[in-house]
């Protein structure tokens, strides 16, 4: 029985799904994208070919055919991210900003990425205008045969001619009337879902990686992210160690003398052990805080009770540069989620302090779906740079910045040490920071409650 009722839901699956519906909106958008596309870089590939003869024009002719299908097959990327949450990752590396205009358009002639997209522009065409000729006649015509026995009364002589079937109203209209609810939800959605699968295949063949590349990559970044988690572990505990020795253990070894020197002054000197007693009191109390303060590194109570929202809020107060902040998390994400966003948001307003020279900060979190969003913003002096190249497979991490060796020295080590936490939990973040500023870091983490 539980066989059964698992088979039934299987069946009835995609028409429960909304991601259904945006395939099926994918598809329709596709027609549209695709005949402009087509009708674009096809235009001027043909010119082109034709002016063959004058060859510094056809160079040019060619050369803008493939920026212009580069510019379209973006615009298809992000319509395949956005309505059906497929990255297409572009595999050429960007262009040099330091080679000369002749040695960039030479590169894109001979990119194969660049080829490639070209043939998305033109070959895509004629499968993206089927697609969006056949999902919505199917969806059209089903539920038209579902509701026909409703309206088949208004029809004259209650008869109606679809196509090559004339169907009278009785029985007639009561079986087509099943077989367009069968068709509504089982023949149309499992119709547009496979048509979606096929136009991803297609899209990841010409625009992207394969199946199998694209589970290369993420094996890989899985292990460049469990090194980067075994690497910062390590440095963790290094800076645990290292401020116990010389913070709190010098500080308990310095009350251990002054009490092991009062002891010897109680009878010979009274006022002496008293300060001696008072040294070592003031140092327990440093102690004691300098521990707190380890603690409160290691992991906030104030985290662990009441959230991200009052611990940044107890953060952003004890910076030096004035920060603006805003927190929408109305459900809380799970603990290593939170205290990673915690101590990346801690780790850039120390950065902001101590490098940035800005006036004013702004920090915003907000959760959305399965994703807690982080962004950090200053209108400091930029330059900052992390010095890596480490992300997910759907998203590359970036240092965009025009960096001197003052802001690389004082920024990268911890700059870094944020890409490595990101990566480690299979996030996703860009540092934005243009000589001059303002310098705006960007993070999303996955958000599992």
């Amino acid at each position: 029985m539980h066989t059964v009722d698992h088979m039934i839901s299987d069946l009835f699956r995609p028409w429960r799904s909304t991601q259904t519906w945006w395939t099926l909106v994918h598809l329709l958008t596709g027609a549209v994208t695709a005949s402009v596309i087509f009708s674009l870089v096809f235009t001027v590939l043909v010119t082109a070919v034709s002016l063959v003869v004058l060859v510094p024009v056809a160079i040019a002719l060619l050369w803008f055919t493939l920026v212009l299908a580069s510019w379209s097959a973006n615009i298809d990327r992000s319509r395949f991210a956005a309505l059906l949450n497929v990255e297409l990752t572009d595999l050429s590396p960007p262009p040099s900003t330091d080679a000369r205009r002749w040695a960039r358009m030479k590169a894109t002639l001979l990119s194969p990425q660049r080829w490639r997209e070209v043939a998305w522009s033109i070959l895509h065409f004629p499968p993206a205008l089927f697609f969006a000729t056949i999902a919505p006649w199917v969806w059209a015509g089903s539920a038209v045969l579902a509701t026909l026995p409703a309206w088949i009364w208004l029809l004259p002589e209650d008869r109606s001619q679809l196509g090559w079937f004339q169907i009278n109203s009785g029985w007639q209209a009561a079986v087509a009337g099943v077989l367009g609810l069968v068709g509504l939800t089982i023949l149309a959605p499992w119709l547009t879902v496979a048509m979606g699968n096929a136009d991803i295949a297609i899209a990841r063949w010409l625009l992207g990686r394969s199946r199998e590349a694209e589970l290369g990559a993420k094996v890989d970044a899985l292990e460049t992210s469990r090194s980067a988690a075994i690497d910062s572990a390590e440095a963790e505990r290094r800076r645990i160690e290292r401020d116990l020795h010389d913070g709190a253990q010098q500080r308990l070894i310095a009350v251990a003398m002054d009490l092991g020197l009062a002891r010897n002054h109680l009878d010979t000197d009274h006022e002496r052990a008293k300060e001696l007693v008072a040294s070592a009191h003031d140092e327990v109390k440093a102690a004691m805080k300098e521990l707190r303060d380890l603690i409160r590194g290691v992991h906030p109570v104030i985290l662990e009770d009441r959230g991200l929202d009052a611990a940044l809020s107890a953060v952003a107060a004890r910076a030096i540069v004035p920060v603006t902040l805003l927190v929408d998390v109305p459900t809380r994400p799970s603990p290593a989620i939170e205290s990673a966003a915690y101590f990346i948001v801690s780790e850039s307003l120390v950065n902001v302090d101590r490098h940035a020279q800005a006036s004013r900060a702004t920090v915003e979190i907000a959760r959305v779906a399965d994703r807690l969003t982080i962004a950090v913003t200053d209108d400091g002096i930029g330059g900052a740079s992390a010095n890596a190249v480490i992300g997910d497979t759907n998203a590359t991490t970036t240092a965009n910045a025009t960096t001197t060796a003052t802001s690389d020295a004082g920024q990268g080590t911890g700059l870094k040490g944020l890409v490595e936490r990101v990566s480690a939990l299979g996030g996703w973040i860009r540092i934005i920071s243009p000589g001059g500023g303002p310098t705006t870091i960007l993070v999303e983490l996955p958000c599992e409650s």
